[in-house]
Order: C-alpha cells, then sequence, then structure tokens
C-alpha cells in the first residue's frame, strides 16, 4: 500500500521523473511510486540513472537499474556525465553535472523526483551552517521547488532513514551500497557518520527540530520575497538590468536582499556575503569612467548607464577576422556569438565582385555613418549609439576589402549605403534567438 503522505503531495502530478542511484532511498521510492501506479493507471513513470564515471563499480550499478526497473516495467535512461573540473570539489561538480542531466532529460509535462529524506535535510542545513550561509541556505531543502520549467518534489523529505529501511525490508527490496559513503573525507559523509549519530544520541528527535528550524528559515524567506517583490520590480530594467541610484539611501540588510533576489531571478547561484559586498563596493560603486566587471563563474556582472547587468561571459573578439567566402549562404561566427547573414530587401549595397567580404571586431581610422554629419571613430560611435562596452568587441562589422560597410543592427557606412534596388540587410541571429 503506498504511503498517503506521498500520494498527498503527489496527486496533483501524473507524470513523473524519478533520480535512481539504486540505493536504498531512490529504491524505496521507486517501489512506492510503482505501487502506486498499480492503484492508480494514470500515473506514467521514467528513472534515470546517472553513471559519473568516478566509481569501479559504477557499471554494476547500471546493471542493478537495469535489472530493477526492467522487473518493475519502468523505462530507464542511463546517462554518463564528465565533472567539469572546476576547482568546486567533487561533491559540488557531481551534482552539478547530475542536476544538468535532470535538466536534459525532463520531458514535456514531468516533474522531477528525488529520494532525499530527513536525515539528508540534517546535514544540509549543518553544511549550511559550515558555510555560514544566511536564512536562505539554512532554509535547507524545501518539499518542492521550481526546476526547469517544471518542479522538483522530495516526496520522502520528512521520513527517516529508519523508516526507509523498515520499508526495504518489510518489502524484500535489493538495493546497492556506494563505497564512497564510508569516507569520512567528503563532509557530508563526515556529518552522517560521526557526527550526526551523536546528535541523535543525545537529542532523538534533533532531526525533526532541524528540519523545522529550516521550514521557519524558508518561511522568513518567502516572506522576505512578498515584501521586496514590489519593490524589486520597480528596479528591474531591459535584460533584467538593476537600477542602482534608488538603492544608495538603502540600508546595507535590506540592499543586500534585494541584490540577492535579483540574482535570484535571473537563476544565478546565490552569492557568499563577501561577493555582496564586492558586488557593490567594486561595481556598483566603481569611479564614472571606469567599466567594472565582478566574475562569477560563467558569469560576470557589470555596470552601465547606471544599472547592474548580469551576463554570460564572453571572450572579446577584436583579433579575429573571418573571411565570408560565400556571402550568400549564413557564416557561424566564434565564441557562440551565433550567425550572420545577408538578406534581400535592404538599405546596404551587396558586394562587387572584386571585393572580398570578411567579419572583424575593430574599425580603425575615422568614419563616416550615414545620418551623421562628420567622421568619428568607432569608439565614438558605439558611445553615441549608448552601445554597453561588452557588446563593443563581440558585435560583427561587415567589411568589403577594408572598407567598413555596416555595424548588425547599428548603423551603416557612406562605404556601404545601397542606391539600387538590389540592397540587402545584414543580419545577425545570435546564439537561442
Amino acid at each position: 500500500m503506498t504511503p498517503s503522505s506521498l500520494v498527498q503531495r503527489l496527486s496533483s502530478h501524473r507524470q513523473f521523473l524519478v533520480a535512481f542511484s539504486g540505493g536504498l532511498d531512490s529504491t524505496v521510492l521507486l517501489h512506492q511510486l510503482v505501487c502506486w501506479r498499480q492503484q492508480e493507471p494514470g500515473v506514467s513513470l521514467r528513472a534515470i540513472h546517472i553513471h559519473h564515471g568516478i566509481s569501479q563499480n559504477a557499471d554494476g550499478w547500471v546493471a542493478h537499474c537495469q535489472a530493477q526497473c526492467a522487473e518493475w516495467q519502468v523505462p530507464l535512461v542511463i546517462e554518463r556525465v564528465t565533472l567539469a573540473q572546476s576547482g568546486a570539489g567533487l561533491e559540488a561538480e557531481a551534482r552539478a553535472a547530475r542536476y544538468q542531466a535532470f535538466r536534459e532529460a525532463l520531458l514535456p509535462g514531468e516533474v522531477l523526483l528525488t529520494a532525499q529524506h530527513l536525515d539528508d535535510q540534517s546535514e544540509t542545513l549543518l553544511l549550511a551552517l559550515k558555510r555560514g550561509s544566511g536564512p536562505a541556505g539554512l532554509s535547507a531543502m524545501p518539499v518542492s521547488a521550481a526546476f526547469a520549467d517544471t518542479q522538483l518534489i522530495r516526496p520522502l523529505l520528512y521520513e527517516t532513514r529508519a523508516t526507509l529501511l523498515l520499508w526495504a525490508q518489510r518489502h524484500g527490496l535489493r538495493w546497492i551500497e556506494d563505497e564512497s559513503n564510508q569516507d569520512d573525507a567528503y563532509d557530508r559523509n563526515f556529518l552522517r557518520l560521526r557526527v550526526l549519530p551523536l546528535l541523535n544520541a543525545r537529542w532523538p528527535h534533533f532531526a525533526e527540530a532541524a528540519a523545522r528550524s529550516a521550514a521557519l528559515c524558508g518561511e522568513q524567506e518567502m516572506l522576505l520575497d512578498e515584501l521586496l517583490a514590489d519593490e524589486l520590480s520597480r528596479l528591474l530594467g531591459d535584460e533584467g538590468s538593476l537600477a542602482i541610484e534608488p538603492m544608495l539611501s538603502m540600508s546595507g540588510p535590506k540592499r543586500a536582499a534585494l541584490l540577492r533576489r535579483w540574482l535570484s531571478h535571473l537563476g544565478a547561484t546565490m552569492p557568499s556575503r563577501e561577493t555582496l559586498t564586492r558586488l557593490w563596493q567594486e561595481v556598483a560603486l566603481a569611479r564614472e569612467d571606469a567599466a567594472p566587471c565582478l566574475r562569477l563563474g560563467e558569469y560576470e556582472i557589470r555596470r552601465f548607464q547606471q544599472r547592474l547587468w548580469w551576463l554570460k561571459t564572453r571572450p572579446g573578439q577584436t583579433d579575429s577576422a573571418i573571411e565570408w567566402q560565400n556571402p550568400h549562404a549564413p557564416l557561424t561566427l566564434p565564441a557562440g556569438l551565433g550567425q550572420v547573414y545577408l538578406s534581400p530587401g535592404g538599405d546596404i549595397r551587396p558586394p562587387r565582385a572584386e571585393e572580398t567580404v570578411s567579419i572583424r571586431f575593430k574599425a580603425p581610422g575615422m568614419l563616416h555613418v550615414v545620418g551623421r554629419h562628420g567622421g568619428r571613430k568607432l569608439k565614438k560611435i558605439w558611445q553615441e549609439l549608448g552601445v554597453p562596452p561588452w557588446l563593443r568587441d563581440t558585435t560583427p562589422l561587415l567589411f568589403y576589402g577594408d572598407a567598413l560597410i555596416a555595424a548588425a543592427g547599428r548603423f551603416v557606412t557612406l562605404d556601404g549605403r545601397g542606391d539600387t534596388e538590389d540592397g540587402v540587410q545584414f543580419c545577425w541571429q545570435k546564439t537561442g534567438s
């Protein structure tokens, strides 16, 4: 019989992707879902197993999961992942790879289920304390959270590991034991093996109390979200940028709370207190003529026109020059910048037969732009057009020979102005657009 608590938490959904490691927790979760499916034929299950390539037993775990899912008639996806080697640590890198695989595997209408339980919640709370986290970090894991345009649900979060073990034994389930779980060099294992047994022996209801504390922190964060939502909305502008001037007169705690919610709104990893201080001091309050930048992983925070911008880091292309041998076909740009192409019906003259066509990202000398009097250097043109600094060396420039013809989406030069009916447009299709 499926536990009523699980059915209650999942009753509004019918399509599930289950993170299935083959260990005790995920085996119990998948078995309970299979039992529910027998009672509710409309329930649709798939499982996903992540092969991290870390353990020498990983191939054996795959075989076990395949056999178990075949017995229970649950389709299984096997995903082999490569860890980033980012220096964040094995645990963090494995988790990041795992959740990216989950994002990519989810089908429309599915929600992701993971098997964290009450003891896992205690570990997560203690790890947050070790890091010096605030209420957001101390709220640990919610039962349900937004994830990849759907939801991530942890239906076992209020069950103890002892309860899961009892279910597994009662139903004769088989599961794998990851040998790395006994290695207390990992922080989470150290807590599980060394610390929590002492705490639970001294205070038998420690796990429940820790979960209540985490829930209370979560409620405080939800309340702050609600109280600050309108103010954050007023600060937001184009492409999610954030106005600096209204925050100058705010108290430090309120400003930090808004900055955290701005970054959360953009999908960023929550910053440390030190990072928030650097963001404000080094970027927001940098001198007027500076172009400050704070790197955060693959992203960066910049200031432009008294606003903060959250941007994917892209290398400048000042020294790139790409010959466009066939201007009638799209040209792929370097560094993930997308494609450019010429389409009919524009105000740019087509290249002459003897002119070589190329794409560059800098232009020397004085330039004469259609609609403006006199010559200007490219830097001055970018400033007049209000082009942010990070776009100035990644915006493709169209050249015929050594003459600048146009900047994609920005301007056309007198050298490129078309005066015939066969004019073309210089189009830029950015990655993801």
